[in-house]
């Protein structure tokens, strides 16, 4: 069973409509390198003119800190197979400023024929900040832990709801959570993503109706700051789970719009007809979509972050659907998370190409893995991608991202099939896709169950499921959990944690045979070096790998399916 967590894209058609699309009319997207520019650097920004359109000339108009007027330049064309003709390129380079500065920028075209003026990206507004630090220094070697409030764990010695469908509210509180820290820290976790707490009468929390306080079922204000407390105290901080998109339809600003044709808040939403027709997240009409460049809109979220950040003390923000706002928004979301809390984490949920995903370098510290998460699931877990092209993949994708691009990794979410499921049961390719997983730069996240075999009888994709709620099954605890499993994942984390090369160090592949499924990599930094064997076949592989450096030859004794770890 083969599947595609890029959802349309996994369509060629769909993917050559939308690269078709790309190079249409006056397209800026960001393009913008370095994304967060050093004082005194001139950041340079590149802007695509679609075939057939008569550009005469190209200003980039800064807006803020003052007002500076750009002539662009035209560069090379490129020829398009898609749209089967040239594209035009303008470049310029923007003057420096000074550290702290927010940038505020627009790309206006004049057409040849007619003499209008054309807007890039339909007068999109960017922005980027000068000097910013980049990720905090306790990013890179974080192991973080995703924790699905409801589904985790009832707290207090309480039991699990009687339930009849997986949407039901299985009864796991803030309370749980904190029941279960030590739980969390011993296996060796640095970090917690808590997935939504805000008020909602859905399970998974993502309706919310208040950016400001707890939903009841789960717990209180009281228990969220305790939360945070007890998870300092033991060396492990908080991600919250940041959606600025949308939220629900029950939230008094949307409540009020919906009503009051005259409403104060009316202009927070994007109306097709007013009141019938909204737009919402993926046309689902719980979810309308905010206005994030409505000035009272945007603030209602800027103070939200600065409360939990700054008043409640969480550590940072894994970003919902962050390619939905416009990134400007996204601009002041860090200016504000970074002034109550300097060394914030923010990646965001991105889930576009690589290179779409370079957009937002200096609006987040990185994006979520989402190609190696496809890679690592179709290769040790489908079976639909071969150890030759993983490899081949790996090395160009590494080598793709800059050094200070974070790039969290996973197996598995709240919102796909659980690894397990398209491993067909099979827990030997499990383990062994999460060696490949916690040797591989990018800080790991683990979902909360897969360290214990949490499993679901059928994919959210087939017929008679119960959609997205099929990976949602409660956590496992006691004699349910699989304790071989529970080993691995500690001895796994513990490696990590030992040995600063495998997240800091350079990757090389030194032996690929696809063919008998065994594969060898090596991590080195100035302090160590550590070689990694991977056997994706159901025979025993014994390789030899002779190291230039040293001298020395190393053995690797792989049973099936397996994976071991050498000191080099």
């Amino acid at each position: 069973m083969a599947e595609a967590l890029f959802g349309r894209m996994a369509n060629p058609n769909t993917r050559a409509s939308a690269a078709r699309q790309r190079v249409q009319g006056i397209q800026h997207h960001r393009r913008l390198t370095p994304g967060s520019p050093a004082p005194g650097e001139s950041p340079r920004i590149t802007v695509t003119v679609g075939p057939g359109i008569p550009v005469d000339d190209m200003v980039c108009i800064i807006t803020e800190p003052e007002v500076v007027v750009m002539p662009m330049v035209k560069a090379r064309p490129e020829w398009d197979l898609l749209s089967w003709g040239y594209v035009g390129e303008w470049v310029v380079n923007l003057p420096p400023f000074t550290a702290g500065s927010i940038v505020r920028y627009q790309i206006r075209a004049t057409d040849r024929d007619s003499g209008d003026y054309l807007w890039a990206d339909d007068g999109e507004t960017y922005s980027y900040i000068v000097g910013d630090s980049g990720p905090p220094a306790w990013a890179q070697p974080a192991i973080i832990y995703q924790v699905f409030p409801d589904r985790f764990h009832p707290g207090q010695g309480r039991e699990w709801n009687a339930t009849k469908h997986l949407s039901d509210i299985y009864g796991g509180t803030l309370r749980g959570v904190i029941d279960h820290l030590d739980y969390i820290a011993n296996l060796g976790f640095t970090v917690i993503w808590l997935n939504p707490f805000f008020p909602d009468a859905t399970h998974h929390g993502y309706h919310a109706t208040d950016y400001f306080t707890v939903n009841p079922r789960l717990g209180t204000m009281d228990d969220v700051r305790e939360l945070v407390d007890k998870a300092h105290a033991r060396g492990v901080r908080l991600l919250l789970d940041f959606v600025g998109n949308h939220w629900g339809s029950n939230h008094p600003t949307f409540q009020d719009a919906l009503t009051n044709p005259d409403s104060p808040y009316k202009d927070w939403y994007f109306w097709r007809s007013y009141p019938d027709d909204y737009v919402a997240y993926f046309d689902v009409s719980d979810l309308p979509k905010v206005n994030v460049d409505h000035p009272a809109a945007r603030d209602y979220l800027l103070r939200s972050v600065a409360f939990w950040l700054g008043d409640v003390g969480f550590d940072g923000l894994r970003l919902d659907h962050a390619d939905g706002p416009s990134t400007d928004f996204w601009t002041d979301v860090r200016a504000v998370a970074r002034s109550v809390r300097p060394d914030a984490w923010m990646f965001g949920e991105v889930v576009r190409p690589p290179d779409q995903q370079l957009a937002y370098s200096g609006l987040f510290d990185g994006t979520l893995d989402f190609v190696l998460g496809q890679a690592l699931r179709n290769t040790f877990g489908a079976g639909t991608m071969t150890l030759a092209e993983f490899d081949a993949l790996l090395e160009r994708h590494e080598a793709f991202f800059p050094s200070t691009f974070n790039r969290p990794s996973f197996l598995d979410n709240h919102d796909m099939d659980r690894f397990l499921l398209l491993a067909g049961g099979d827990k030997r390719k499990l383990k062994l896709a999460a060696l490949c997983q916690f040797t591989l730069g990018g800080p790991p996240i683990v979902y909360n169950g897969t360290e214990v075999g949490v499993e679901q009888t059928i994919s959210m994709h087939e017929p008679g499921s119960q959609g997205m709620e099929e990976c949602r099954q409660p956590m496992l605890w006691g004699d349910d959990q699989d304790d071989d499993l529970y080993a691995y994942f500690y001895y796994l984390i513990q490696l990590r944690r030992a040995h600063p090369v495998l997240w800091r160090g350079q990757r090389r592949t030194v032996f690929l045979d696809s063919s008998k499924g065994v594969y060898v990599y090596l991590r080195e930094d100035n302090t160590e070096r550590m070689l990694v064997g991977l056997n994706l076949s159901e025979k025993q592989r014994d390789v030899a790998i002779f190291d230039d450096a040293t001298g020395i030859t190393h053995f690797f004794q792989l049973p099936p399916w397996s994976g071991d770890i050498s000191l080099a």
